[in-house]
């Protein structure tokens, strides 16, 4: 008899054992306001990470989930599947189709910006990292959101996207200069 399997890392398993049918698509492509949300993945020296996953958690534009739990109702949106997964590419590229979401309601009545919830798997890594995506439009919004205020003002810029042709990017670092904040969840 053989005993527990010992800690491994990630690493490239994510691409066999991790495969998600609706892959990068939190919503239908063609879906009214859909938008891609994409950016590069990089290490600790800056190079890209070419065998890692993003993976996406997020409210409907009312900020609703599509989940049964939601006190509030379910997601509304028709289509709207809130959750994504995409595989990085050779030069560490991820994209992810979706809607951007709504605020939520936060303790105490406050609100909680519109934000993705992302979990990031790559070589190297014993458990996934945690963090969140804003948007450069919502400012008003981001500076009253509970979460995002708890970072650092100069480290805040690393969990927002930016508004480009495409939708929105945002890349995420490992490690080193401008190293994406990470949540301990």
């Amino acid at each position: 008899m053989s005993g527990p399997t010992p800690a491994q890392t990630v690493g490239p398993f994510l691409h066999i054992a991790m495969d998600w049918a609706d892959g990068p698509y939190a919503v239908r492509e063609g879906s009214p306001g859909a938008v891609w949300l994409h950016g590069r993945l990089f290490d600790g020296a800056g190079e890209p990470v070419v065998d890692g996953m993003i993976e996406t958690w997020q409210a409907d534009p009312d900020g609703r989930f599509d989940h049964p739990d939601d006190p509030r109702g379910a997601a509304r949106t028709d289509g709207f599947r809130g959750f994504a997964r995409s595989c990085t590419g050779p030069d560490g590229t991820w994209e992810v189709l979706t809607l951007k979401p709504g605020p939520l309601p936060a303790e105490e009545g406050g609100i909680e910006a519109p934000h993705v919830d992302v979990s990031v798997f790559a070589r190297g890594l014993l458990h996934r990292l945690v963090t969140r995506i804003y948007f450069d439009d919502d400012a008003e919004l981001n500076a009253a959101d509970p979460t995002l205020s708890a970072v650092e003002p100069d480290r805040r810029t690393t969990l927002v996207a930016h508004r480009d042709d495409r939708g929105y990017r945002i890349d995420f670092r490992l490690q080193g200069d401008d190293e994406t904040v990470f949540f301990d969840v």
